[in-house]
């Protein structure tokens, strides 16, 4: 029974380094499995900028989910303007029931997506939560790189995708929701 604790091993095993503490690891460092152990300083960098882009797609696919809710909800208010116009509205004389003087013309119900419209919205709500979800687990091994890459991607992101925020007022005028 040999009883050699030394070792005459050749072979080269790299363990995972994982830290709770800020780190600046770059080979062996591991994260969120064993199987995205990087093994090199070029693997190190492809992940950096992997992550930089992923925060950035995420910041598109947020803007696609705004365009998309924009579009329905145009779309709804086009298609009940013009119905309302010809008399064919919710607002129409032919919906009043009580005799009253008749509503204001400009007054829609309130917007309600369909099955269909709501489906296609909580998809991108998935993603983008998932996203978020995975680039929070990332940024908690504390590897100063990542995190790093997760701030650069959210600036670059939102300086890229945030434009059609500017500017826009909520208010009934600027929704053509005036009375009369």
């Amino acid at each position: 029974m040999d009883m050699n604790h030394g070792s005459n091993s050749t072979t080269t095993e790299h363990a995972c380094k994982i830290s709770m503490l800020w780190n600046w690891y770059t080979v062996d460092a591991c994260f969120i499995s064993r199987q995205w152990h990087i093994r090199s300083v070029g693997a190190y960098a492809g992940t950096v900028i992997a992550i930089f882009f992923l925060v950035i797609l995420l910041e598109l696919f947020r803007r696609l989910g705004r365009e998309y809710d924009r579009k329905i909800s145009r779309e709804y208010y086009s298609l009940n303007r013009s119905g309302a116009a010809k008399g064919k509205g919710f607002n129409s004389l032919e919906n009043l029931s009580d005799g009253s003087a008749p509503p204001c013309p400009n007054v829609l119900p309130p917007f309600r997506p369909s099955i269909a419209q709501q489906a296609i919205r909580s998809f991108f709500y998935f993603v983008q939560f998932s996203a978020g979800y995975i680039l929070m687990l990332l940024a908690m091994y504390y590897n100063g790189g990542l995190i790093l890459a997760i701030f650069a991607g959210s600036y670059f992101g939102f300086f890229v995708s945030s434009w059609d925020t500017v500017g826009r007022v909520n208010t009934p005028e600027a929704r053509g929701q005036t009375c009369c």
